[in-house]
């Protein structure tokens, strides 16, 4: 193998580490889809997400963090928060779409049995 080639492996694999550190896990990747109709409530997002409340806090606010989701608490009472995505989580749309598409691809082959 090459330096050149070296090189480049080590930068992607830094660049997939750095991609998983952001939108890994078993949740992220599942509420953005579901912020992509429109912003949504934190017990909208827990009940369709199927997440307990903890743990729904925990990714949202790692989401925040990383620019993808915004946050806005209402002047209700009681006080409630709307989520939606940022201007910045369009970057993902490519990622988004090519893990649909493998998803459903994945499934039928599975159901096929092939």
């Amino acid at each position: 193998m090459t330096t050149h080639t070296v090189e480049t492996c080590a930068k992607a694999k830094l660049a997939i580490r750095d991609t998983l550190d952001v939108v890994g896990g078993k949740w992220k990747l599942v509420l953005i889809s579901l912020l992509r109709s429109g912003k949504k409530g934190f017990n909208e997002l827990s009940r369709e997400a199927g997440i307990s409340p903890r743990i729904l806090s925990k990714e949202l606010q790692e989401l925040e963090m990383n620019g993808l989701v915004s946050r806005e608490v209402c002047n209700t009472k009681p006080v409630t928060v709307q989520y939606e995505l940022t201007d910045y989580s369009n970057t993902l749309n490519e990622v988004l779409v090519a893990m649909e598409k493998w998803g459903y691809q994945h499934r039928q082959k599975i159901i096929s049995g092939n």
